[in-house]
């Protein structure tokens, strides 16, 4: 495992996944002032940092127990999982919840069939597919406020 940037022991966020969710949620939290520990399996992931992130950035296996017992994710508030991947988005937030008693665990998910499992674990999660359909239904029941939208900005 490989760390970079700086880091205290305690307040912090590990986002667990690197890709372009995780980046930008690691680059607001920093921004925001907040104490952030990214963890990717890919060095190279973490050029979508910003130049400014302040937190840290370690190179490693969420999966792996020594991985997260190094990144001390037991002393995280809030574990979110964002891989592209719901198998191990699921289990890092199991280990993150059940081996170091993290009480706030997000997670995102694919595919929203395996909600039910997450929901029996306690980890809250994220669903893009339910929530690009629920946002596109909401504009859909509203078909005159885009026409108007495009006669605003023609006048």
């Amino acid at each position: 495992m490989e760390l970079w940037g700086k880091k205290t022991d305690r307040g912090y966020t590990v986002v667990i996944g690197c890709g372009r969710l995780g980046a930008n949620l690691a680059n607001t939290l920093s921004d925001g002032g907040g104490n952030v520990l990214i963890i990717d399996k890919n060095k190279d992931a973490f050029r979508k940092l910003s130049p400014s992130f302040g937190g840290l950035a370690v190179t490693g296996d969420a999966t792996d127990l020594s991985a997260l017992r190094e990144a001390q994710i037991n002393k995280a508030d809030v574990v979110v999982a964002v891989t592209n991947d719901d198998n191990v988005n699921i289990m890092a937030a199991q280990l993150a919840r059940e081996m170091f008693q993290n009480r706030r665990v997000i997670a995102r998910l694919y595919d929203p069939e395996r909600e039910c499992v997450y929901r029996e674990l306690g980890i809250d999660t994220i669903c893009p597919a339910v929530l690009s359909a629920q946002e596109i239904a909401r504009i859909l029941s509203e078909p005159d406020a885009a026409e108007e939208r495009v006669r605003e900005s023609s006048i």
